[in-house]
């Protein structure tokens, strides 16, 4: 199987597949002066060049139309172990939901500490639920202090929402698509749970 891992740049320009280009080159502009290394309130080197790089595939055509050949085959498996949830409309089923959305920040921020945040659209295409059912689940987590908001925007797992994890164990699915280290952590997880 190929690896799915891939740079999602239209989740690190927090902008829509479907965006034009001037929403593109305005969305840069202002992520640009906001994590620019001589901003000493909100400067990142490291989000400065991811979003540099975003915007150098996503503002040429040609270089996006290629990008989005290769994001749309692998966007749909990204997070593909993580999501089965039968049915989320019943109440019964609402901390396993609320599991599932944990597991995915955990395995997030677990892969890259550093940008850790995905955009609430982002996991509701991830997860395929109806938008007011992830706000819902949101709201709970957030009032719980398992997730916040970044400086971003994007959502992030707490210290509190990975002892959560760690104390209940991660939602996988039955097709592992993780990194090996991801996969390690959670047998250690469930091995320190036995």
């Amino acid at each position: 199987m190929n690896n799915i891992a891939f740079d999602d740049y239209y989740e690190d320009l927090q902008i829509s597949p479907n965006a034009d280009l001037e929403t593109i080159g305005r969305v840069y502009r202002l992520l640009a002066k906001r994590y620019h290394p001589d901003n000493k309130e909100t400067g990142n080197l490291v989000k400065f060049e991811t979003i540099n790089a975003a915007h150098h595939v996503l503002s040429t055509p040609e270089k996006r139309a290629s990008y989005d050949v290769t994001y749309e085959e692998k966007k749909p498996h990204q997070w593909q172990a993580i999501s089965e949830v039968s049915s989320p409309n019943k109440y019964d089923e609402d901390i396993h939901s609320r599991r599932c959305l944990l597991s995915i920040l955990y395995i997030k921020c677990r892969e890259n500490s550093s940008a850790s945040g995905i955009g609430l659209w982002r996991l509701e295409k991830m997860l395929n639920w109806p938008e007011n059912l992830i706000k819902f689940h949101f709201w709970y987590l957030k009032e719980k202090g398992h997730i916040k908001r970044n400086e971003s925007g994007e959502i992030e797992i707490t210290a509190s929402g990975v002892d959560m994890i760690e104390q209940d164990g991660l939602v996988l699915g039955k097709v592992l698509l993780l990194s090996e280290s991801t996969k390690e952590n959670h047998r250690l997880i469930e091995k320190e749970k036995k």
